[in-house]
């Protein structure tokens, strides 16, 4: 059963703020968490000080676990997981948690992709939102695309990996141009280990940036023969 917006239990959790105050929100979750009445536990999944608890979050009622969703401080993968699975799979209802997703998204995209492999794989629905952001989300954090977690989003993308999309996942990849000889050749060696479960296109992206690396660096010729070995080695795996 689903149930309005209407403020039911307004005036009594407001009166309750002003009696407890700092004890409001323990108070609050005793009573209201686990009420009877649908209306009372969707006025405190809007209420609660810290955010909506987890188990607002998949609450039965598929409204109070909206109103959960959205006033949630829970990160990306953990909001995802829990919320009721009707308020995903309902075209209707998914739409009611659409613009928080779309920031949820935006962060995960700006992150090392670990999340958002987990939460596209327990929802493609959402593939939209996540292609949207590597196309047009800026880049806030320094935090680099993990190889692998990149590879699984493409896995996930399939023939819908077009230009602009590959561009948007090459942007968030790590760049090699400013490293270190040591940092360079470590990375290199991390992609090396991990070439069994790199994407085509991961792999070519960083072929091609080591070997530009390797031109504008001073190296001994048999030095660039040992690395050309190595990033060999990445292109020729499959």
């Amino acid at each position: 059963m689903e149930t309005s917006f209407t403020l039911t239990y307004k005036e009594e959790i407001e009166a309750l703020q002003e009696k407890e105050e700092g004890n409001f929100e323990a108070k609050g979750d005793a009573l209201y968490m686990h009420h009877e009445d649908d209306e009372a536990r969707l006025e405190w999944a809007f209420y609660r000080p810290s955010g909506s608890h987890p188990d607002q979050v998949c609450d039965k009622n598929v409204m109070v676990a909206i109103m959960a969703f959205n006033h949630s401080r829970l990160g990306a993968l953990e909001r995802f997981t829990l919320v009721n699975e009707e308020v995903v799979n309902n075209d209707r209802l998914r739409v009611k948690i659409r613009n928080r997703s779309r920031m949820l998204f935006r962060a995960m995209v700006d992150d090392d992709f670990k999340e958002l492999v987990a939460v596209l794989e327990l929802y493609p629905v959402f593939l939209d939102l996540a292609c949207d952001q590597m196309i047009n989300g800026r880049i806030w954090n320094e935090t680099f695309a993990d190889p692998v977690a990149a590879s699984k989003f493409l896995a996930i993308v399939g023939e819908g990996a077009d230009a602009k999309l590959l561009e948007g996942l090459a942007r968030r990849l790590q760049p090699v141009k400013n490293l270190s000889v040591d940092e360079a050749k470590a990375y290199l060696q991390q992609l090396t280990d991990q070439a069994q479960n790199l994407h085509l296109y991961v792999k070519a992206h960083f072929v091609k940036a080591f070997e530009k690396w390797m031109e504008r660096t001073s190296l001994h010729p048999l030095q660039k023969i040992v690395w050309q070995k190595q990033i060999n080695e990445l292109k020729e795996t499959t």
